[in-house]
């Protein structure tokens, strides 16, 4: 079932590289100022900054939300903390040492969009929050590893389910990754875990073949307790563990070439 998925020729794929190493850049900065005492909107000023003097849009801000009567996401990246797995608004939270937090930056350059997340230690952290970022980005890496033409996109979710669960850990079943090129978010879903038959959201994940031309964000969000997830419902964005253990994101924007993976949003 690909006939939804649209497929993005080399120059395309070029394109949406420029606009991938922006984030990869904002996500670079992001590591360098993430420390106790600053705060999520220095974070956010700090990546909008970075973003616009490059020629970009911040793709995350002023984007609209799927439910109604929820204003629209007010900031230039998700800054999720500790319990919070995606969606975090920036504010004035100051971070503290041991923290971990999640930064997903989406930017828009040329009419191409790129998207990628990555879980930052905040000072040293526990033992266990270093385990969950290393089994997350493992996993991550794990699933693009089958992003190849000829392999089905169950195969990637697989991929990533197998790396998680063998540490004892969970994938967020709620919330999926998706394709990605001119809108941010484009067929297909992409699970972080293998749907059985009668598992249903927004309809379905319909399973496919994969082709050189697409452009998919894979993106395991990894928690250290069980998969359920609320939404918080002052802000209607914000979203945490139902048992409040931590959570880590990692993402990053792959195109699927005859040659193998690769990857647009690093440096």
């Amino acid at each position: 079932m690909t006939e939804n998925i649209i497929l993005k020729s080399p120059a395309q794929i070029a394109k949406m590289r420029e606009a991938g190493r922006i984030v990869a850049q904002a996500l670079k900065l992001v590591g360098e100022l993430a420390a106790p005492g600053i705060s999520t909107l220095e974070l956010d000023r700090a990546v909008e900054d970075l973003i616009i003097a490059a020629g970009g849009i911040p793709t995350f801000k002023d984007y609209p939300a799927s439910t109604p009567g929820v204003p629209a996401f007010p900031a230039s990246i998700c800054a999720s903390v500790n319990e919070q797995v995606v969606h975090g608004i920036p504010d004035t939270r100051q971070l503290r040492e041991g923290d971990i937090i999640s930064i997903d930056v989406g930017v828009h350059l040329g009419g191409w969009c790129a998207d990628a997340a990555r879980t930052f230690p905040i000072g040293k952290i526990g033992r266990k929050a270093a385990r969950l970022l290393e089994v997350t980005e493992r996993a991550l890496f794990q699933g693009i590893s089958f992003a190849k033409p000829g392999m089905r996109l169950r195969d990637v979710s697989a991929a990533v389910q197998r790396e998680v669960e063998a540490a004892g850990m969970s994938v967020v079943r709620q919330f999926v990754g998706h394709g990605i090129g001119r809108d941010m978010h484009e067929a297909p879903q992409i699970p972080n875990y293998v749907c059985g038959p009668g598992e249903k959201l927004d309809g379905a994940f319909p399973d496919c073949v994969l082709a050189a031309g697409m452009v998919l964000a894979i993106e395991p969000m990894v928690n250290l307790g069980g998969f359920e997830v609320l939404t918080d419902k002052g802000n209607g964005w914000t979203v945490y563990t139902r048992d409040r253990a931590w959570s880590a994101h990692f993402e990053h924007t792959v195109a699927l070439t005859p040659n193998g993976p690769q990857i647009l949003t690093e440096l």
